[in-house]
């Protein structure tokens, strides 16, 4: 019998946050008073304007019916605008392509650019889709791992060590998912650089641009090192930055015979993003950042706290995130000691054993790269996140 499903597709490993999210709120729905530290979904309501625009946009007809493939000309406009007034750069609203979420830009930006055999560089920990991504467009991830020691971030030495003939482009994140991590404007210059001397593209998701704290700052590898236009895809969206994870909206900027190619793969996969959330997108990116800076405090005050009670459990270390949502811990420390009766080998063992005896639901390592840490997601409540916290040090503190 011929094989039913696809390789490329059977291959596929299930998101690992996502799946972790989804069992935290089915033990939730039987009563069970999970904590959930796994889904990187701000819990701020979408601000109200954003909303209106999309009530609005409910009355106006035109908007029931087909679309531009690429987006609405007038939110494309407005990611150009966006672009240049947060990270200096100058698009054209040609360049723009307007897609359903930010994964569905990953996926499109690596079908367009990876060929069959073709070497990714990716930086680890690293996002779970990317690896996917890549492979799903023929090509092969390549590690590139940087631990707590170098606060999860890598040098141009270490990209150039896992460069052969065949790396077509490098995957860059800042700030990051999952670490937080957020490389300064002199290590974006030279990474982009040597991405430059080397004539690979460069796939950077800037979709945690404005959440950066204590005087770090956000720098496009594009606006560090202007000479990679012709090398860069961009990708963002709406669903970090304003609390808009469900509505779907998210964009990819590029070359003009990239953005011409993807135009065509988007025009046969899904068309038009719906018309009622771009309306809703367009609002949000034309209003100012004060609704944006609030959940940035609110952010920052967690930030604190996460890494503070962390590192308060021995055998765990977590440098402290400058970005995101988001605090990586090195629990090396932790494996191989005897926690509730258990002795977890690996991080995957001991985020089970986490969920089972303090009910916290944390990803393990193993999504984004090697094992040896748990990635904690602080969008949630302070009452969630202190909670939490308290489970885990009493639990994680009986380590024998």
């Amino acid at each position: 019998m011929t094989q039913r499903i696809n390789r490329r597709i059977a291959a596929i490993e299930p998101s690992a946050t996502l799946a972790v999210d989804s069992k935290a709120k089915a033990l939730k729905a039987q009563g069970r008073p999970v904590i959930g530290f796994g889904a990187g979904e701000p819990d701020f309501p979408t601000p109200d304007y954003i909303v209106d625009a999309a009530l609005a946009a409910l009355d106006n007809p035109a908007n029931f019916r087909y679309t531009p493939a690429t987006g609405l000309p007038e939110l494309k406009q407005a990611i150009a605008a966006k672009t240049k007034r947060d990270s200096g750069i100058e698009v054209s609203p040609s360049q723009v392509i307007v897609t359903n979420g930010g994964k569905q830009a990953v996926y499109q930006a690596f079908a367009t650019v990876i060929d069959e055999g073709d070497e990714v560089l990716l930086p680890a920990p690293y996002w779970t889709t990317y690896p996917e991504a890549i492979r799903l467009a023929g090509g092969k991830p390549v590690q590139v791992f940087a631990g707590a020691d170098l606060d999860y971030k890598v040098t141009p030495a270490m990209l150039e060590e896992a460069y052969t003939p065949a790396t077509k482009a490098l995957v860059f994140v800042s700030p990051s998912n999952p670490t937080g991590a957020v490389y300064t404007p002199e290590e974006t210059k030279a990474i982009g650089e040597w991405a430059l001397a080397k004539g690979i593209f460069v796939l950077t998701d800037e979709i945690y641009e404005h959440l950066v704290y204590e005087g770090a700052v956000f720098t496009s590898i594009l606006k560090a090192v202007p000479e990679l236009a012709e090398q860069t895809i961009i990708m963002n969206g709406v669903a970090k930055t304003y609390a808009m994870t469900g509505w779907r909206v998210g964009w990819m900027i590029a070359p003009a015979d990239v953005t011409s190619a993807a135009s065509n793969l988007q025009s046969h996969m899904t068309s038009n993003v719906n018309n009622i959330a771009q309306r809703a997108a367009l609002a949000a990116l034309e209003a100012d950042l004060s609704a944006v800076d609030q959940m940035r405090q609110a952010f920052d005050r967690r930030r604190h706290t996460i890494v503070e009670g962390l590192n308060a459990i021995e055998g765990v270390h977590c440098p402290t995130p400058a970005g995101a949502f988001y605090a990586y811990a090195d629990v090396r420390g932790l494996l191989g000691k005897t926690i509730a009766g258990k002795t977890p080998q690996t991080s995957a063992e001991l985020a089970e054993l986490i969920l089972e005896e303090a009910e916290v639901a944390i990803v393990p390592g193993e999504a984004f790269g090697p094992s040896g840490y748990l990635r904690f997601s602080y969008a949630l409540s302070d009452e969630d996140l202190a909670e939490g916290l308290a489970r885990l040090q009493k639990l994680l503190g009986s380590a024998a």
